[in-house]
């Protein structure tokens, strides 16, 4: 979806523009920012056993993928990933690049063949090249590009649904009604909107409210962490007066437009380049999992669930924690008494997209089912 989204709006949501640590961490090349490396107490990433030499990439793959055909421990990928510093966009791979394990001082590195093998690889990483190094251009669409995650899993969420404060919602304009009074109304139909700051010619989204999400403050009150929106429709204003627009419905989303549905500008959501693991401490401890999307009770890999950390909360995009869900209670067959069972890790997921206090997230693995109220923890800890 190539959109725009109205600064004034924009700021007004609290959305935030996030520098990903994870592409700093690829463009330093040699130069290792400290939110690329493990900590000084943590052992170096370790290969899997059958960890291939050399490796084709092919249409289809992901880098997440791709990390665990390398390591045991997939997020630590941009500690053992040869990035070229001469290269626009170094951590960028895509299908028909030929991966190469080589070896670093006696640690793993992994970059693309270039025709010079390992050692071109490594010349390239430290900078310490025996020849002259020209600009290199290569021609090919940034969708081809191998993504962290596979984009049609959470293409939903990230392209139609946000999440915004409730005090936002009571300026933004509406639905008034349709040209030809259906009460319901899709694709290729004229809507009116109230509200103002609708201009003529640009592309807006059109939003159905979902439940709010409630969670606990430090305090231990319920508060509202924001209004989930869903996109039902998008199209172009064509005409105004006074308070009230015209809009040309042209997509419609599996639903169809009605009275009351919140409009805003169209924008522009991005899938994260690459995934670091957390640090202890970059993000407020006691995350959880608050909501399964997608209309199922529990979720496994591959679903999308919203949770509790939001980037005034430390989160940012393309972060990777464990999962660990709360032990069943038994009762001891001894003294009859119910006893709660220890929490276990059973997976781990990457957040995608983040809002003020809330934040989606994608299930990269897991060995159990997952329910509401899985904590969330730095992988880190499972060092």
């Amino acid at each position: 979806m190539k959109s725009i989204f109205n600064g004034t709006v924009f700021g007004a949501l609290g959305f935030k523009k996030v520098q990903f640590a994870a592409v700093l961490c690829a463009t330093l090349g040699y130069m290792v920012s400290p939110s690329c490396i493990a900590s000084p107490n943590t052992p170096p990433a370790t290969l899997k056993a059958n960890a291939p030499h050399v490796y084709l990439v092919k249409k289809g793959d992901t880098l997440w993928d791709i990390s665990g055909k390398f390591l045991n421990k997939p997020w630590r990928w941009p500690e053992i990933w040869a990035s070229n510093k001469h290269v626009k966009n170094p951590h960028w791979i895509y299908p028909g690049d030929r991966l190469l394990l080589c070896s670093l001082n006696g640690q793993p590195l992994i970059g693309k063949d270039e025709g010079d093998g390992c050692t071109g690889i490594i010349q390239r990483y430290t900078g310490k090249t025996s020849y002259k190094v020209y600009p290199q251009v290569r021609i090919e669409e940034l969708e081809h590009s191998v993504p962290v995650i596979a984009l049609q899993n959470i293409k939903q969420w990230l392209n139609q649904n946000i999440v915004i404060n409730s005090q936002s919602i009571e300026n933004l304009p509406y639905v008034l009604g349709s040209e030809d009074h259906r009460l319901i109304t899709g694709k290729g139909q004229k809507i009116y909107l109230r509200g103002e700051g609708v201009k003529i010619g640009q592309r807006y989204s059109i939003f159905r409210q979902a439940a709010p999400y409630m969670i606990q403050d430090i305090q231990g009150r319920k508060t509202n962490a924001g209004i989930e929106l869903i996109q039902v429709a998008a199209g172009q204003a064509v005409e105004q007066k006074n308070d009230i627009s015209t809009l040309e419905i042209t997509d419609s989303y599996n639903q169809e437009v009605r009275k009351g549905d919140l409009v805003l500008p169209e924008y522009q959501a991005e899938l994260p380049s690459m995934f670091y693991p957390t640090n202890k401490n970059e993000v407020v401890a006691g995350g959880k999992i608050i909501r399964v999307l997608g209309s199922i009770s529990r979720a496994a890999q591959h679903s999308v669930v919203t949770v509790d950390r939001g980037v005034l909360e430390g989160a940012q995009t393309g972060q990777v924690f464990a999962i660990y869900q709360r032990g069943e209670i038994v009762q001891d067959p001894k003294t009859k008494k119910n006893v709660q069972l220890p929490e276990q890790k059973i997976g781990h997921l990457m957040l995608f997209k983040t809002f003020d206090h809330l934040s989606y997230a994608y299930v990269l693995d897991s060995r159990l089912p997952i329910e509401v109220g899985s904590t969330l923890q730095s992988v880190y800890d499972e060092e």
